[in-house]
């Protein structure tokens, strides 16, 4: 893997939000993109854990609006470095012409794995506004290959310049990974990206997997911070690929610094694997459904682990969150708690 060049894109302040219950204000917004920065990393994502205007009682109100952050990171950063994630349906057209109003020079159009179709308007405005228009299929350890080629065929024609994979419940092995990488280098005329959890302790194993078959750009978090147990843990990373020789354009000590003096003291709990961040991994449920299953667990007093295993039977995606609170109620009543 030497001397290849990899694009890293940060997700500390949009993924990392979930792991804050949303709660980031501007000026912890702006301190985490002036280090990110100053570090060189190349694309720094800021919004809602669920994308722009995902501040919700079905997602989780955040503290601070969305454009408050963005704002607030664009006037500390290199002049287009700020990106936005959007979820046709949850954001509009209107909140990504205000994300680009405000500094963000990038745009990430987000769909389960088998609906790119409805990320077409959005992909093509993103392209049309002057902003990096990228597609990105989440889930995508529940179809085949071959499927995901299909769908990102349709973010490609839309006018994405390049496609992100997301293994969004932390549930892939490196083959799987791979796989699907390999699949989309070979279908694809644009730049393909892998975003890891590490829920099963694999984020940075599947991160250099992915760059073996081919990504060229990958996705990290300071301190790993992010939905379920966390995301490719950056500062690691980014010494890991010093040390195979790819390059980043990442400084290692800066990048280091700023996961310890910015985003630690920030921090709710360290970000590890425990019982339940393992579960999302090992039933292949969305990552961001940990806190919402840990309060309904708690609530309905039922073993978290058995509502995870239920959710990954029914193969539940993001924007399913009220089917939490459904297991959790139907398992209450099965088990006499409820009447």
């Amino acid at each position: 893997m030497e001397n290849r060049k990899v694009a890293i894109l940060d997700t500390t302040m949009r993924d990392g939000q979930h792991a804050m219950a949303h709660q980031f204000t501007p000026q912890q917004a702006a301190n985490v993109a002036r280090a990110l920065d100053e570090a060189g990393v190349g694309t720094i994502e800021i919004s809602h854990g669920d994308g722009l205007a995902g501040s919700s009682i079905q997602y989780g109100f955040a503290a601070a609006d969305d454009f408050e952050l963005l704002k607030a990171a664009s006037e500390v950063t290199t002049p287009g470095r700020i990106g936005v994630l959007l979820l046709p349906g949850v954001g509009t057209q209107e909140d990504l012409q205000m994300a680009k109003e405000c500094g963000a020079g990038a745009a990430r159009i987000a769909t389960h794995c088998t609906e790119a179709d409805i990320a077409e308007q959005h992909i093509e405005l993103a392209g049309q506004l002057g902003m990096r228009p990228i597609g990105v299929l989440m889930m995508t350890h529940m179809v085949a290959p071959s499927k995901l080629v299909e769908q990102a065929k349709i973010m490609e024609a839309s006018g994405a310049e390049l496609v992100y994979m997301m293994d969004s419940a932390g549930a892939m092995l490196p083959p799987d990974v791979v796989a699907r990488v390999d699949a989309l280098k070979s279908a694809l005329n644009i730049q393909v990206g892998f975003h890891a959890h590490n829920n099963l302790s694999l984020a940075i194993a599947n991160t250099l997997a992915a760059i073996e078959a081919g990504a060229d750009s990958v996705d990290g978090c300071l301190r790993g911070l992010g939905a379920g147990s966390g995301n490719a843990q950056l500062e690691v990373l980014i010494g890991v690929l010093e040390r195979v020789g790819i390059e980043t354009g990442v400084d290692f000590y800066k990048v280091m610094d700023a996961a310890e003096q910015v985003v630690e003291p920030l921090m709710h709990r360290p970000q590890v694997i425990n019982n339940d961040g393992l579960m999302l991994g090992y039933a292949g449920v969305y990552s961001s459904f940990l806190l919402h299953a840990r309060r309904a667990a708690k609530r309905f007093d039922v073993d978290i682990r058995d509502v995870l295993i239920e959710l990954g039977k029914r193969k539940t995606v993001g924007g399913q969150e009220d089917m939490i609170i459904d297991v959790a109620i139907e398992m209450a009543k099965e088990a006499g708690k409820l009447q």
